[in-house]
């Protein structure tokens, strides 16, 4: 599958799934067999596969899932499915269920550290400078550290909690490249997210993505990069996609502010003529297990729809975090992530005020950018821009679309530029036609909604 072609679900496991959110016995499955795995996996029920289907989801990102003490990010296993969530025969079931309805399934690449309950730090833990593992991580044994250790180690950008790894060490590579070795052959897994890829070793990534592409040739590799240059490691190299933070904060600011410029500048100078990133397909979202939800951050909840549609027609493939196809709310509150992450109840997903009107219609955009081959492979170029106004053209060797949002909150009509774009095309939204004529296009735009026009 071509990274266009993906239309990407997140499900953050242990929030969706309604774990504990602490691990009583993490990394003691060679000694301890209790407490054992509960299938909460099973959560993931045939009602949820057949809304996904629904939507028109073809692979969903579910992530952390490997034993650990908290909340994913700290590993204590790499070869086990974390108790909480079930066994590792219950999470290849659920991969063969997606992949029977031909979803793909993206699983978290936690690589850059691990937890304090990792078996091998726990080893260094008991023999200091006599561990085997010692050089497994940024260990100093003339020191001591805030847990009381009897050494000094590096944490992820300070955190003690999760050790940072040494990546240059070839047994941990090792480890690691058999640890997805092991998730591809038994599980079947389709790819891997990054996490915080931004920061990780870049030969590791070069030569981890090296052998995931020699198990499967279209095997879906993206990182996590919340700043930086998106092509340090995205390319031929490393991986295939990366995480688009810019956009993201373009999309509801410019919601929020009432100025499409905001987002038009950051569109233009990613994938404009002279765009930066005109060649890569990024992965766009709304909100993730790490923000706010959207709808929380929006000043208003009709500004989801011009959200939504410009997440299916912008340049690069989409992605929805659990649940916000609902439009439900959620913050975190006091560096806890919980209210962002909550149990996945469809029934009550759907109960939320603009659950079916929002539900509806990010299924409509989904279609209409499945059927449009410009939406998902075609350049971009803007035509329009104002305060509360955007238009932009999408085009590839077999289709053209102009995309058209209009944020005031009354109807409004436009004169677009056409620069040479004529013929007959089809509004898509609206079920309305046009004759474009090469020079200018009055445009009429309902509020806080927009325009799909694709040429017949």
């Amino acid at each position: 599958m071509y990274l266009n072609e993906l239309f990407l679900y997140q499900i953050y496991p242990l929030g969706f799934c309604g774990a504990l959110y602490h691990n009583s016995n993490p990394g003691n499955h060679a000694y301890i067999p209790e407490p054992r795995p509960v299938n909460r996996l099973a959560m993931i029920d045939d009602s949820w596969m057949e809304h996904l289907c629904q939507l028109g989801i073809n692979a969903v990102y579910i992530g952390p899932l490997f034993e650990s003490t908290y909340h994913g990010y700290d590993t204590a296993d790499f070869f086990w499915i974390d108790r909480r969530l079930g066994s590792n025969a219950d999470f290849k079931n659920l991969v063969e269920r997606f992949h029977s309805r031909g979803i793909k399934v993206i699983v978290d690449g936690v690589f850059n550290h691990v937890g304090r309950d990792f078996w091998a730090f726990k080893d260094v833990q008991k023999n200091k400078e006599n561990s085997q593992y010692k050089n497994w991580f940024y260990t100093d044994f003339s020191g001591n550290n805030c847990n009381n250790d009897g050494f000094n180690y590096e944490g992820w950008e300070g955190h003690l909690e999760l050790v940072k790894l040494n990546l240059e060490n070839p047994q941990v590579k090792k480890h690691l490249t058999d640890a997805v070795l092991y998730w591809i052959n038994e599980f079947g897994i389709d790819g891997i997210r990054f996490d915080v890829a931004y920061m990780v070793n870049r030969q590791f990534l070069t030569e981890i993505s090296e052998t995931c592409r020699n198990q499967k040739e279209d095997f879906i590799l993206l990182g996590e990069m919340i700043h930086g240059t998106y092509t340090d490691i995205v390319n031929p190299q490393m991986l295939s996609s990366a995480t688009n933070y810019e956009c993201y904060k373009g999309m509801y600011s410019s919601l929020n502010d009432k100025n499409y410029f905001e987002i038009a500048y950051a569109l233009n100078r990613q994938s404009g003529d002279c765009g930066i990133y005109k060649n890569l397909c990024l992965y766009n979202f709304t909100d993730n297990h790490d923000t706010d939800r959207v709808a929380s951050t929006l000043k208003d909840s009709r500004y989801l729809y011009l959200l939504y549609l410009m997440l299916f027609t912008m340049p690069g493939f989409p992605c929805i975090y659990y649940g916000s196809e609902f439009g439900i709310e959620g913050k975190k509150e006091n560096y806890r992530d919980e209210n962002v992450r909550p149990a996945g109840n469809l029934e009550t997903f759907k109960s939320n005020p603009h659950a079916a009107q929002l539900n509806s219609a990010i299924t409509k955009f989904a279609r209409i950018r499945k059927e449009t081959g410009a939406l998902r492979y075609g350049s971009y170029r803007q035509l329009y821009v104002s305060n509360q106004q955007f238009v932009f053209l999408r085009k590839d060797q077999f289709s053209t679309a102009i995309v058209a949002f209009n944020l005031s909150d009354s109807p409004v009509e436009i004169t677009v530029p056409l620069e040479g774009i004529s013929g007959s095309f089809t509004d898509k939204l609206n079920n309305s036609e046009y004759k474009l004529d090469g020079k200018s296009l009055k445009l009429k735009l309902y509020e806080f909604w927009g325009s799909i026009l694709v040429k017949n």
